[in-house]
């Protein structure tokens, strides 16, 4: 079964400790540490079957959860700018079943039944789901440049009342689990004028418990309200993101409208863009991070494995040899949150690692606790070894792989041409504001900087720094933001301004105020002319100044 691994590897040393890759060595470890304590005490039945291949390979995946008809699937549409096999879109409950939107080279669509058969796709385990489930799931082949480097799950939308549990023919929340554990992102998506969050949208959120640091929020069609209600919308969801998400950190929300129609309301398109931005980035780097997402998931799965081994085998230890067998059983079961709180002191475990007492019950009834595996020490210190110093090492290749070959950032799609170009966010704005013109930006306001300048009696054509503070302790800005300005506007580094130099400390007070960040070098279009080292500048600015 999990002959993948078993096969000599080029890179290692005839320990075998030595591994090419990370994700050689990620396979490896699970298979000769982590999996024969899995298999001892029953940790596929009770949490998460085991890992194959695929899930060690498998490019990063986007998960996207959330009520009907609030652009899920569109979501997707515009992140590839083509449509996919299999794509409906309309207000009513159209995407029945889960749709994996994976590259291939020709398009197509892969039945769920074919699906969980292929050892290259990280799904064969949802075959315990059943056919109920396999019938409403299709994988979306297609050749885009997005998909060449993520994968996108597009999932139905949620329901409310008695829909979501009776009609689906299998557990939703279930299947949301198992995908929240194996992808890299998950994105919420909500609607400015669906903001209630059901019993239903409740339990799927919850499915994704300790899978916090993957979850982002989308409140999209944010273009149909204006700035007032925005604000009110907003904070509206924050509160009953509040009331579901129990961290103390702030869950991060993205606003915008993720298609490709006119915006409704233009008032906030700045706002819109930029929080676009921030989303792709974010997407963008998912296959940067692939490989340390699966080093944390390894060990989040090594340390419930672990405390599960510890629970399985005290209840062993407790059961009677011969009578009485059935009442200790329940008994032990009523006890459990007692038992916690004994391996918590015992083994020094923290009260997080444990898994759910209600969860643990229920499923503890279909078990005779004395068919239970004993402790097994070794198996423990194999794992804690692991721990200890064996991921240690791969922590330390992941940053050699980065260092040596970059990975590419999602490209293509919506992703292309975002960030370069004259609609990239940003351009022509700020300190990038005349970069494409031929005259110096800051002469054009420069008659009303000289008026300023020559009130601050200029000696020898300049100020020195004492006069040049009064002026610019004006604009209250910090110290340390003016010490900034200073060292770009002193091009020749004398300690002192003189005429174009004290308009340039000007201009970059305006760019801070308006909002803009500083650079940390003054560029090059800011430089002013007569401290540039080509002749001609000086010359174009003296002709554009007559």
């Amino acid at each position: 079964m999990f002959s993948w691994v078993k096969q000599e590897q080029g890179g290692r040393n005839k320990d075998g400790e030595m591994y090419q890759t990370v994700t050689e060595g990620l396979q490896s470890l699970y298979l000769k540490k982590l999996l024969p304590l899995e298999e001892t005490y029953l940790f596929h039945d009770f949490h998460s079957p085991a890992l194959e291949a695929a899930d060690f390979q498998s490019k990063p995946m986007v998960l996207l959860v959330g009520q009907y008809s609030t652009g899920k699937t569109t979501f997707i549409r515009y992140l590839l700018e083509q449509d996919f096999p299999g794509m409906r879109i309309g207000p009513e409950p159209t995407t029945d079943g889960f749709i994996a939107v994976m590259y291939g080279e020709n398009e197509g669509i892969v039945p769920g039944n074919a699906l969980v058969v292929d050892p290259n796709k990280p799904f064969r385990k949802l075959n315990a789901f059943g056919n109920s489930f396999l019938n409403r799931f299709i994988c979306s082949q297609m050749p885009n440049q997005v998909l060449q480097s993520i994968s996108i799950i597009d999932t139905p939308g949620i329901l409310s009342g008695e829909k979501q549990r009776i009609s689906r023919g299998y557990d939703f929340t279930e299947v949301l689990r198992w995908f929240g554990e194996r992808v890299d992102r998950i994105i919420l998506l909500f609607d400015a004028h669906k903001l209630d969050i059901s019993d239903e949208f409740s339990e799927a959120i919850r499915a994704f418990k300790g899978q916090d640091d993957k979850i982002r929020v989308v409140l999209n069609k944010a273009d149909q309200v204006d700035t007032q209600q925005l604000m009110r919308v907003y904070g509206a969801l924050m509160w009953s993101l509040g009331k579901v998400i129990n961290t103390p950190e702030v869950v991060r929300v993205y606003l915008g409208s993720f298609w490709g129609k006119p915006l409704q309301n233009t008032e906030n398109r700045r706002l819109f863009e930029a929080e676009s931005q921030d989303l792709f980035k974010d997407i963008q780097s998912l296959p940067r991070n692939a490989a340390l997402r699966k080093l944390n998931d390894l060990i989040k799965r090594a340390r419930l494995a672990k405390v599960h081994a510890y629970i399985i085998s005290h209840l062993k230890k407790e059961m009677p040899s011969l009578f009485g067998r059935e009442k200790k059983k329940e008994e032990l079961i009523m006890r459990l949150p007692e038992i916690y709180t004994h391996l918590q002191r015992e083994h020094h475990i923290s009260p997080g690692d444990f898994p759910s007492v209600t969860k643990m019950q229920d499923m503890l009834q279909h078990y005779d606790f004395s068919k239970f595996p004993s402790m097994k020490i070794k198996l423990i210190e194999s794992v804690d070894k692991m721990l200890a110093t064996k991921i240690a090492g791969l922590m330390t290749m992941i940053r050699d792989e980065e260092s040596k070959a970059p990975p590419v950032l999602v490209s293509g799609g919506a992703f292309e041409g975002s960030q370069d170009g004259p609609f990239g966010h940003g351009y022509g704005e700020g300190i990038c504001a005349g970069s494409d013109t031929e005259d110096w930006i800051v002469s054009r306001e420069k008659h009303r900087y000289d008026e300023i300048f020559y009130m601050l009696m200029p000696i020898n054509g300049k100020i020195t720094g004492v006069n040049a503070k009064k002026e610019m302790m004006n604009s209250r800005l910090p110290n340390t933001v003016l010490g900034k300005i200073w060292k770009l506007a002193d091009c020749d580094k004398d300690g002192m301004l003189d005429d174009e130099e004290f308009a340039l400390a000007q201009h970059l007070m305006k760019v801070k105020l308006e909002g803009y960040e500083l650079p940390s070098e003054l560029p090059d279009h800011l430089v002013p002319p007569s401290h540039r080292k080509n002749p001609d500048a000086e010359a174009l600015y003296n002709n554009s100044e007559d």
